[in-house]
This record gives C-alpha cells, structure tokens and sequence, in this order.
C-alpha cells in the first residue's frame, strides 16, 4: 500500500508547527464535513491525516516509519478510541464544529442538547404582564400567579416520601450512565451515555412519594415575586433563570416576562425621555414666573421666562426614565400652552389696546 502523504492531505509543509496542523484540521473540517455537504471519503481521509499528525508522538513515528506506519497505527491502533483532548482540542469547539459529534468520545453537552439520552430539562414559560407607566420608569416588585409544574413541596423533588430511602438503577448500577459503542469518522469509539431507565438519576426511591407518586413533581398554581429593572420599555423581556417547569433529576425551565405598559393621560416615552404639557395664565407667559407641573416623581417647579410663546419646549433635567443599563436618567421636556382669557372687562381690555399700542 503506497504511503499516504497526510502533510498535503491536510495542506501544510512537514515543518508546520502543532498549532498550524490544528488550524488546518479544523478548516477542512468545517469545509468537508458530510453534514455541510462535503465529501464524506475525504473527511474521512482528513481525519486520519489527523490522528497521526495532530499528535507530536504519532507524528514522530509517521516521520521515521514513513509507509510503514499505516499498517503499525492499524496494529496498535485499532479500537483504541480517540480522544481529541489528548491533541489539543476544546471540546466545545468541537462540539460546535461537528454539529454535536462530542457526545461521540463521551464528554457532550448537557440537558436539552441534540443527542440522544440527555439529562431532561423543564419547559421554558412565556407570560405577558401589563404594568402603570410609572411602573416602567421606577421598577418594582409585582406579584404573578402562574400554573406550572413544580417540584414536589412534599418530597422536595426526589420523589422519594419523606424518611425512606433509594434503591440503584439496575440498568446503570446507579452511575446514571451506561455504556455505548459507536462507529464514526474516526473509527469504533466508546463513549457513555444518559441512561434510559432511570433517565440520568441512578436511583429509584424505596417507597415512592404519596403526594408525587415518585415522579418528584407536580402541577399546581404558583405565586411568583417578580422586579421589574427601572427604565424597561414597551415589549420589553425579562428572563427569570429556574423559574419555569420543574423535571425530576434534571434543571427547571426559564420564565420569560413579555411586559405592557399601559399608556399614561400625562405623559409620553421617546426613548430615555418623557414628554408632557402644560397650561399657564396669559400673565405668567409675559412676566414670567414659577408654576408646579406634575412628573413621574411627583409635581415639580418650572420656571417660565417673561415672554414666553405658546409651543416653547422648557426642559427639567434628570426626570425622564432611567437607563436599564448604566447609570442617569434622561430628561423631562414640557410643551408650553397659554390659556387666553374668554372673559375680559372694559378695564383689562382699554389696558391690553394701550398696550398694543
């Protein structure tokens, strides 16, 4: 059998450094993995390239043995397993490049990934809430009753009543794993997986919980606490992590909180900063003057200049909503509209002719 060049296989020189062999694995294999429609003999071809290169000691022995060392690999190699860690890599990089091939040597993700077999994972939870405009700038803490699967408040989760005990998983002798062979790319592998009997949990309660009936969970409503961060907006999302459906043996969902604001009579949100109006008398736009104007923090003074026109913009700094992430607040702008009298006597008009003239 003619000697295979792995240099070219992977398009390095033989004085290509470890790191450089691994980068140039990892692009040809994102280039030809069959499942990003590449061809599944040359991945293959580049993975073997791979096992004796990606390797300072098998690369020494495919330097000096030359053709002989496909046949001595064959030998010594064969079933052995490969285990990219031993050449460097990350494993969730791999996991990443290989679309999930981790669980292949045995160390792939957790609960809810791609393979088959993994740890469960509860339901994630979407509920919309609708809260006062004030609300929404200043935060706070609301009360939302949901129904959902919890853990069992008598057994804690386990499943097991209260005061008994718990008998191993005769399937996976209570690792919760098992075994399992795999033919890839790279070869027969052993690798371990989630077992399917007790699902990851090893154990079966001696007696099983009279309010669960050992499945270490229940549904029911609950009452949750939930902060609303000042400053959110309109269709805003909080997550809260933990706070969706519970599993037995596994990691409780998330809750999602879509948010509504109610509109507000007085006031209106352009980004960080709250728009309002406000009336004064025709004498406090010629004089001047100071007049209370309502805000999000409770009736504020506003200094009106002499001369003012009906449509000024005035501006109270720091009383607009705060920013959800930093620090500060955006600013208050008030529309100024004057309120002309219906009525005037002969006096107060006589004053207002002499004074237009």
């Amino acid at each position: 059998m003619a000697n295979k060049d792995y240099y070219a296989i992977l398009g390095v020189s033989k004085s290509a450094s470890q790191d450089e062999i691994k980068a140039a694995f990892r692009k040809k294999a994102m280039e030809h993995h069959p499942d990003r429609g590449g061809n599944a003999e040359k991945f293959k071809e580049m993975n073997e390239a791979y096992q004796a290169l990606g390797d300072a000691k098998t690369r020494a022995q495919y330097d000096q043995y030359g053709s002989s060392f496909e046949q001595m690999r064959r030998q010594g190699y064969q079933g052995a397993g490969f285990d990219p860690r031993e050449m460097g890599f990350d494993i969730n990089d791999l996991s990443d490049l290989f679309g999930g091939f981790g669980d292949i040597f045995g160390f792939g993700g957790g609960g809810g990934g791609r393979g088959h077999g993994h740890a469960k994972r509860g339901r994630d939870i979407e509920v919309a809430i609708e809260i006062p405009f004030e609300d929404a700038v200043h935060g706070g803490t609301r009360e939302i009753e949901i129904e959902k699967v919890n853990s069992c408040a008598r057994c804690g989760g386990n499943g097991a009543e209260p005061g008994s005990g718990f008998k191993n998983c005769a399937t996976c002798g209570g690792t919760g794993k098992i075994s399992k062979v795999v033919n890839s790319f790279f070869g027969t592998m052993q690798t371990a997986v989630v077992c399917s009997s007790c699902h990851g949990i090893g154990k079966y309660p001696e007696k099983e919980c009279g309010a669960c009936h050992g499945k270490g969970v229940s549904r029911g409503k609950r009452v949750l606490k939930v902060k609303i961060p000042a400053g959110i907006e309109d269709g805003g999302t909080i997550r809260f992590s933990g706070e969706g459906e519970a599993v037995r043996g596994g990691q409780s969902g998330d809750l999602y909180l879509h948010v509504r604001i109610k509109p507000s009579k007085e006031f209106e949100r352009q980004d960080h900063d709250i728009w309002s109006k406000a009336v004064i008398s025709f004498k406090t736009a010629a004089l001047g003057g100071v007049v209370d104007v309502p805000t999000v923090d409770g009736p504020k003074e506003l200094k009106i200049p002499s001369g003012t026109q009906s449509g000024t913009i005035l501006k109270l700094k720091g009383l607009g909503v705060p920013y959800l992430k930093g620090t500060g607040r955006g600013d208050q702008h008030i529309e100024i509209h004057i309120k002309v009298p219906e009525h005037l006597s002969r006096q107060q008009k006589k004053m207002l002719e002499d004074w237009e003239g």
